[in-house]
């Protein structure tokens, strides 16, 4: 049955989006997954994607899936570049992994609008300013 089944908590792995300067000096955003766990996570993979409206009309991006082999503990990896084009839009990023036989999932939203200067804040795990999913 389905009350049988035990979905483990999520727990020390979450997203940040983080503000760098490219090569050209121009600001950038791209989010990173960061796993604060005592050991490694394993064939995590994400799925990215963008909802929401502009002007009364409704908008959708398309779904981009993302595979990270090993994310090291206490590490991070780079998910992927975030366009302010889409920083208006619910930013959603569904994340599966597995800690030896057993996967963990877990779904992180960034909602409209909170992806911007002023929410920075400094994530000492990447040591650069950004907005930490809480």
């Amino acid at each position: 049955m389905i009350k049988d089944i035990k979905i483990p908590e999520v727990k020390n792995v979450t997203l940040a989006v983080v503000q760098e300067k490219n090569n050209l000096q121009q600001t950038e955003w791209k989010v990173y997954l960061i796993n604060n766990n005592p050991v490694a996570i394993e064939n995590t993979l994400v799925a990215s994607s963008g909802y929401g409206e502009k002007d009364g009309e409704s908008q959708r991006t398309s779904t981009l899936r993302h595979f990270l082999q090993t994310v090291p503990s206490n590490g991070f990896a780079l998910i992927e570049p975030l366009d302010d084009k889409v920083l208006h839009l619910n930013n959603e990023y569904w994340v599966s992994y597995y800690i030896g036989s057993q996967i963990y999932d877990k779904r992180f939203v960034f909602v409209p609008d909170s992806i911007k200067e002023e929410n920075l804040t400094h994530i000492k795990e990447i040591g650069q300013k950004g907005i930490l999913h809480s």
